[in-house]
């Protein structure tokens, strides 16, 4: 199945991309996503502990069971000042 992911605010620059899509067998879960994810973009990797997943627009744990077509959206942790 074909995942969309979308990278948000200083995750663009640490992958160079806004979005990409990714090539899972069916009961991939999140995590399996991101274990792609760290491997095609290793900047990004150190991060991945830290990120805000989504999937739609409801944020999901990392057991989601993927569906065919699902749009993933990745955050940086939120930061105040």
């Amino acid at each position: 199945m074909q995942i969309e992911v979308h990278f948000y605010s200083y995750f663009k620059e640490l992958t160079g991309v806004a979005q990409t899509s990714v090539t899972l067998p069916e009961n991939a879960t999140l995590n399996d996503l991101l274990a792609q994810v760290a491997v095609r973009f290793p900047k990004w990797a150190a991060m991945q502990n830290s990120s805000l997943i989504a999937v739609g627009v409801e944020y999901q744990t990392r057991d989601y069971a993927l569906k065919s077509n699902d749009e993933v959206s990745l955050f940086p942790p939120v930061q105040g000042g």
